[in-house]
């Protein structure tokens, strides 16, 4: 049927106000649309379920204390109950049906803290199965995390309990210019990492320079040169900046009701960007001074803190540097000379550092070492002593508790006989910087966990079991 002029018109009369109508509904539609839901990421994915052995009241009397911040009492006493230090001094107050040992001729210190260990990621036994601290698959991998590497059956956390450690930060090795995060524990032997986790202790951060990434990736595509390890590790930051700039802009536009599109997450990127907010720790093996100096440039560049340097064994020709950027040096008593980047050590090495008002720290990096870092620090000690420098016993023991708690971030809770902090401490057969002493019992968050002259308190992992070794609780 022909159209007329005036049908048309009728047509068009019905069809515009649908046609309009529907185009009201459609805008209207995007009005009333929820805004999508705020995308956030967990930044405890894996918590601690570590919980305190219980304890008793205790007192410890007529002995010689070292608190970990530079203090010796003689004749003094230590009083520990619901897990904290509750008092130290000369004469101390404390309920009775409390615990009482005499601690005659012995000495009391607060547990040591080793903040470099491999304990769980390079096992033993030291086989390649259960070889599993570094990633070498890229120069840059700090989005692999220490813990889910840490086997707790590892024997050598029960040797390191039996020579007074009870802390420790599992790291990642060093291959890597990035090797990912790392995980502080508490040295109490269990089932599982969660049941060792440390609770609220920050995140490392593990960094490597130096000869190992050159080594590794030299013939791997790079880096092959020092001034490669540097450029990889701008660049990486580079990376991190902006990452951090795309999430800042999701937050702020969601802040404000804004429709935005949550960046996408990157797992590498994401532990670096923690380190520039702050939240997470660096610990970086550098062993040369020239290195060091430009790793605390690139700090400053990108704006982070580098809160130790491991290994560090020229340290001690840059000491003031590391005390006016407040950096650590993690370093060994007398290991030097391996490689070339070792060559210049010095057995005085530590006390320099102390002496120049930086913050000096014993590592083991060794699960030999952490069976005897008290024998280590002593030996810093006394070769600090022979070249003239004078620093008490009790200043040296700053170097396994207070330091290492501080380049942790958790000096607040552990590393020194305070009262208020965790009880964490050992009793000595005698002066812990002897040779002839030994760790007699060991407590953690006021818990005893070990005790030298008891076998049922000598832990044993299910890997130990019916294997015996000659010489053992001997």
């Amino acid at each position: 049927m022909a159209l007329t002029r005036s049908r048309i018109s009728i047509a068009l009369a019905f069809f515009i106000p649908a046609f309009l109508s529907g185009c009201q509904s459609t805008q209207s539609s995007g009005k009333d649309t929820e805004q999508a839901e705020k995308v956030s990421i967990d930044s405890n994915p894996f918590p601690s379920t570590y919980t305190p052995i219980e304890g008793q009241p205790t007192v410890i009397t007529n002995v010689t204390v070292i608190d970990g911040i530079g203090n010796k009492i003689d004749n003094g006493m230590v009083y520990f109950a619901d897990g904290k230090i509750q008092a130290v001094g000369k004469d101390v107050d404390y309920p009775d049906g409390a615990t009482v040992i005499d601690g005659q001729n012995k000495w009391v210190t607060p547990g040591i803290i080793d903040n470099h260990s491999h304990l769980g990621v390079y096992p033993s036994p030291g086989i390649g199965s259960l070889s599993d601290g570094n990633e070498m698959t890229k120069p840059v991998t700090p989005g692999v995390w220490a813990e889910h590497s840490v086997w707790p059956q590892d024997a050598g956390f029960a040797r390191a309990l039996a020579g007074g450690v009870t802390t420790l930060q599992i790291l990642p090795g060093s291959a890597n210019l990035f090797g990912g995060r790392s995980v502080v524990l508490k040295n109490l032997p269990s089932r599982t990492m969660q049941d060792m986790k440390f609770p609220d202790a920050p995140y490392g951060m593990k960094m490597a320079c130096g000869e190992n990434p050159k080594r590794v990736y030299g013939q791997k595509g790079g880096p092959m040169t020092r001034m490669g390890n540097v450029r990889g590790y701008r660049q990486a930051w580079a990376d991190a900046q902006d990452y951090m700039r795309k999430w800042e802009k999701y937050e702020s536009e969601t802040a404000a009701g804004k429709q935005s599109k949550a960046p996408k997450r990157d797992l590498d990127l994401e532990t670096m960007a923690g380190v520039l907010k702050g939240d997470i720790l660096v610990h970086m093996h550098c062993y040369r001074a020239d290195e060091m100096v430009t790793m605390m440039d690139m700090m400053k560049e990108f704006d982070y803190q580098i809160s130790s340097f491991h290994h560090a064994v020229e340290a001690y020709k840059i000491a003031d540097k590391l005390a006016q950027n407040n950096v650590c040096a993690s370093m060994w008593a007398d290991w030097w000379g391996f490689k070339m980047e070792a060559y210049d050590g010095i057995r005085e090495n530590i006390p320099m550092v102390d002496k120049a008002g930086a913050c000096a720290i014993v590592h083991s990096d060794s699960d030999i070492g952490i069976q005897r870092l008290n024998q280590e620090a002593a030996k810093a000690w006394s070769d600090g002593q022979r070249a003239g420098i004078d620093i008490s016993m009790a200043d040296a023991w700053t170097w396994l508790t207070a330091n290492p708690a501080k380049s942790l971030g958790i000096f607040d809770k552990t590393g020194s006989l305070e009262e208020g902090k965790n009880a964490d401490l050992v009793l000595w057969t005698g002066n812990p910087f002897s040779t002839y002493t030994k760790a007699e019992k060991v407590y953690i968050d006021g818990g005893q966990v070990f005790d030298l002259n008891d076998p049922r308190m000598q832990p044993q992992s299910d890997f130990e079991v019916g294997q015996s070794a000659q010489g053992e609780n001997q």
